[in-house]
């Protein structure tokens, strides 16, 4: 291992996969390559790679159908590579589970850029403020990444659903701006469009509330962002 994580990337244009395990080599990443799903899964089984680069459009089982096994199986981030035209399938993409997305064709050094902000979110330490944090009967492990409901039943989340929560559960009763939020959780600014937090807010609604369209936990506070509105309590 170089020390700077493990990168699998999963195209089937050998070009792309070899450029982008090239120029992620010479950035210090251990890089491996798969052409699709069945050969990506076969790296899996000698362990998980610390972040996923994931083409939407694969031969056989595409990319939303893979994102979607790996965000209900697997822990790692994914960033997903789309075509420029299919925005709604970006969307479906963050939707599936990925945690940000890059269209083609792309600077790598942008790739770089989003891959580094993609695992320091990923890596952050849990905060001073102690590790397991509980409210209305919930409780999330910050330090094993583990959200539990109250009859303690493990609730499966992405990275980026569970570095969203983790931020909001650190300012609880506090109006978050979705500015904040994407620079938090993505480390980046969001462009006019960019529905990044909008989505992975809307999958852990739908995990955490009773009625997603009604929610009591995350609020909508127009004009303003997101709120936590919940108490916690820490140890």
């Amino acid at each position: 291992m170089t020390g700077k994580g493990h990168i699998l990337v999963v195209d089937d244009d050998p070009e792309i996969r070899e450029l982008l395990a090239l120029f992620l080599r010479e950035h210090g990443f251990e890089v491996d390559v798969a052409a699709d799903g069945a050969a990506m899964f076969l790296h899996l089984q000698a362990g998980e790679p610390d972040l996923i680069v994931l083409d939407l459009m694969l031969p056989g089982e595409d990319g939303l159908s893979l994102c979607r096994r790996l965000a209900a199986g697997y822990t790692m981030p994914i960033i997903m590579l789309t075509a420029v035209a299919e925005e709604a399938d970006r969307i479906v993409g963050l939707e599936m589970g990925a945690d940000d997305y890059l269209t083609k064709p792309f600077n790598p050094r942008e790739l770089l850029a989003r891959i580094r902000a993609v695992l320091r979110r990923a890596g952050q330490p849990a905060g001073r403020q102690g590790q397991l944090v509980s409210f209305k009967g919930w409780q999330l492990d910050v330090g094993r990444r583990e959200l539990k409901r109250e009859d303690g039943t493990l609730v499966p989340l992405s990275a980026g659903e569970f570095r969203l929560l983790q931020v909001l559960a650190e300012h609880p009763q506090q109006v978050l701006s979705r500015d904040f939020l994407l620079e938090r959780t993505h480390g980046r600014e969001g462009g006019p469009y960019d529905r990044s937090v909008d989505i992975q807010l809307s999958r852990l609604r739908r995990k955490l509330e009773h009625d997603p369209k009604d929610p009591r936990i995350i609020k909508t506070v127009r004009s303003g962002g997101y709120m936590f509105s919940l108490p916690i309590a820490r140890r």
